[in-house]
């Protein structure tokens, strides 16, 4: 596993704290025009996604790239996830990986 470049485990709550800092986040997508996905975090926050995806997004999405201000992520790269995903679980991931688990997490 290349730990090189880390990427914290983000939700819409935990997102800003890491700005400028490289990010994965699985959120649902609401709407893609091409440059701009809008998206809604496992905890419904409202996200931006900036990057063309290299496939049209489904559903459901992991992006992994660079925060960039309160609500944005400049995606490096992009992973369907399909229709069906456990966003609660994936919420309680983020928050033990941003809380007393950190540790484990980086």
């Amino acid at each position: 596993m290349d730990t090189s470049s880390p990427s914290f485990f983000v939700n819409g709550e935990s997102l800003p704290l890491y700005n400028g800092k490289r990010v994965r986040a699985v959120v649902q997508v609401i709407q893609s025009d091409g440059a701009d996905t809008t998206a809604k975090s496992t905890d419904e926050h409202q996200l931006i996604i900036k990057g063309l995806p290299v496939i049209p997004p489904l559903k459901f999405v992991e992006v992994i790239g660079i925060a960039d201000g309160n609500q944005s992520v400049h995606a490096e790269t992009w992973t369907n996830f399909g229709d069906a995903f456990d966003a609660a679980s994936y919420n309680q991931l983020c928050k033990l990986a941003n809380g007393e688990f950190k540790a484990l997490f980086l």
